[in-house]
């Protein structure tokens, strides 16, 4: 999270993505940060993946590429003050 919001305030797209089980956890940590931005444009993908199978990662990369692909060029996050 601390690089994604560097990445932003320094004019970098990023996008971060986490599981659903993290969306609580990233709200509050981007919201801590100064830029809650971050984690309402993350894409979030189904929970677990730490037992998923390769062919079950690539089935969620594919699942979420468009909302990656969104989330980077939307670029509608505010910038970081300070």
């Amino acid at each position: 999270m601390h690089d994604l919001v560097d990445y932003e305030s320094r004019g970098i797209p990023s996008v971060m993505v986490a599981t659903s089980e993290f969306v609580n956890a990233a709200e509050y940590q981007a919201s801590a940060l100064g830029m809650s931005g971050v984690a309402r444009q993350a894409a979030y993908v189904a929970h677990p993946i730490q037992d998923a199978t390769d062919a079950e990662i690539r089935s969620k990369a594919q699942n979420n590429f468009q909302a990656i692909v969104h989330a980077l060029i939307q670029q509608d996050l505010p910038t970081k003050s300070g």
